[in-house]
């Protein structure tokens, strides 16, 4: 990535010398473009908010910027651009969606998010942190930016407008207004589960900003407790790419015998399983982690992972995702281990399983959803 502070090799994490998609895009090289053409002083409190790979904050470094993300993956691939990039450790402080914001911003720069959710979360946290001269930068590709995410700057930070598009990419530029009182976050927003869906039924869930489907239970995972395997026996479940984790919170109900491990890539999913499964006062043991998926859990110590794979990485549609997860699943397993899938019919997801595992079965299907089942031998 060529930038006015220098050019910069950048990787995607987990990096794959086959994975063509790059770890920056026009947004980030118009925003960078236009802080150095504008001259806008640097030397403040620098916060960059949902850096997808840390483009900007490895580009910014000199500067030592504080990034928040909600993604793991983007928080390690910062690690990795930042180390190539040959910048001292320490010099961007790294935050999570779920840690406190810095008390002062002098310069806010903000990766528009695909929730719109997640944006007004963000900005309701960090409102109480700008004053009125602090510059607020947004970017995105057009597609992106929508009346509804300016109307939100606008609602929140102050007086709004957007810049001409370069490269299908935009910005938006937000000036800070004292006198606005935006409140405090609605999230985590809480909501009961409806009768009939097994153990879960009635049940309370807990919902972070940005988590998929935040305000009701997707079909997906309706479809998935439907059809849950017998957990009758199992020592060690994971709820892999948990979500609000009413999945494994359902397995935990059924089985209390069962250690059941959450875990997401999401700092916001992560927090909200937690969330969902303290508030229905689940028996048992259960673990709470982010991460890459199972990578760090010991080969063959598993005998159940239930997984809802998403098929988007941003906004490219891609199944490297879903393959890390099965993969991962496959070496976590014990021999004789299973792992169920949920998907879209339509995704293919029975040739992956019979390609790794040798066999694939489905056991449930309607014209939209398949549940899958594969066995390590």
């Amino acid at each position: 990535m060529t930038t006015p502070w220098g050019e910069f090799a950048l990787a995607r994490f987990p990096e794959d010398p086959r994975d063509r998609l790059r770890a920056w895009d026009a947004s980030d090289e118009y925003l960078l473009r236009h802080l150095a053409d504008e001259g806008i002083p640097l030397s403040g409190t620098v916060v960059v908010v949902g850096d997808r790979w840390g483009a900007l904050v490895t580009a910014l470094a000199a500067h030592r910027p504080v990034q928040i993300t909600d993604s793991h993956l983007a928080q390690e691939a910062t690690r990795a651009n930042l180390e190539r990039a040959g910048v001292e450790t320490g010099a961007v402080r790294l935050l999570t969606t779920q840690d406190p914001p810095p008390g002062r911003i002098d310069v806010l720069l903000v990766r528009i998010p695909k929730s719109l959710a997640l944006l007004e979360d963000q900005l309701l946290r960090l409102a109480p942190a700008l004053h009125a001269d602090t510059v607020v930068v947004g970017t995105g590709m057009v597609k992106e930016i929508h009346t509804s995410t300016l109307r939100l700057f606008e609602r929140i930070v102050g007086p709004t407008r957007t810049s001409l598009a370069e490269k299908k990419a935009r910005l938006v530029f937000s000036t800070p207004d004292p006198a606005l009182k935006p409140g405090d976050t609605p999230w985590p927003y809480r909501y009961a589960l409806p009768e009939g869906i097994g153990a879960v039924s009635g049940r309370t869930v807990v919902n972070h900003a940005g988590v998929f489907c935040a305000d009701r239970l997707d079909i997906g995972t309706r479809f998935f407790l439907a059809h849950l395997p017998s957990s009758e026996g199992a020592q060690r479940v994971v709820d892999l790419g948990c979500g609000n984790g009413v999945v494994g919170t359902a397995v935990a109900l059924a089985n209390p015998q069962a250690e059941v491990l959450f875990v997401d890539e999401s700092f916001q999913a992560v927090a909200s399983a937690e969330a969902t499964y303290r508030a229905n006062g689940v028996p048992g043991h259960a673990e709470f982690r982010v991460g890459d998926g199972l990578a760090g859990v010991p080969a063959d110590s598993v005998d159940l992972v239930l997984n809802n794979p998403p098929f988007h990485s941003h906004q490219a549609t891609t199944d490297a995702t879903a393959w890390r997860m099965f993969t991962g699943a496959k070496r976590a397993l014990k021999p004789g281990g299973e792992l169920w899938v949920v998907g879209n019919r339509h995704l293919g997801y029975h040739v992956k399983l019979r390609r790794l595992f040798g066999n694939s079965r489905v056991v449930a299907g309607d014209p939209k959803f398949v549940v899958l089942r594969a066995v390590k031998r």
